[in-house]
């Protein structure tokens, strides 16, 4: 009963329910928010919002961890010189976050604080308060990457800044 209720839910978001949650402007301020504090570290952050599963994973019960890891590795968030790529990852239907860190930064941040974040930033989205809940996940993300990843003398963009959107 569970996997269908979350099949239908999946189902049933509507391919547009990222737009009210994520209106242009505010993806605008996402993506500057995401350029500017990569000039203060080493890391990179990509910001995903799937709207919905595909039918296929959200009938094989893919979680939104496993979807999660699964970008982190087709979008190549673990493809950076430094090896301090980060994901984060909104599930919109389950309203589920998830971030990945490379294993540079993995090393250096127990998974707890990265857990922490998250549920930060799905208690703003519980309120409706889209825009505030990424950008303090940007913020806390970007303070944990300049502590434990200082910029380099020639800091190079490797991964797009712009929020992806999943499911349009």
């Amino acid at each position: 009963m569970v996997r269908l209720k979350r099949v239908l839910r999946q189902l049933f978001t509507p391919h547009w329910a990222w737009k009210r949650a994520f209106p242009q402007a505010t993806l605008d301020t996402i993506e500057a928010a995401i350029r500017t504090s990569e000039r203060h570290h080493a890391g990179e952050i990509r910001f995903v919002i799937e709207n919905s599963l595909p039918l296929r994973l959200a009938w094989g019960g893919t979680s939104g961890r496993v979807r999660a890891l699964e970008l982190f590795s087709v979008l190549r968030v673990w493809d950076t010189e430094a090896n301090s790529g980060v994901l984060i990852y909104l599930l919109l239907a389950d309203r589920d976050i998830e971030i990945v860190a490379d294993r540079g930064i993995a090393a250096r941040v127990v998974r707890a604080e990265w857990e922490a974040i998250a549920r930060s930033m799905e208690s703003a989205f519980r309120q409706g308060d889209f825009a505030r809940g990424a950008l303090a996940g940007i913020a806390a993300v970007n303070a944990l990457l300049a502590l434990h990843c200082p910029p380099p003398a020639h800091n190079r963009n490797e991964l797009d800044d712009r929020p992806l959107i999943l499911g349009r």
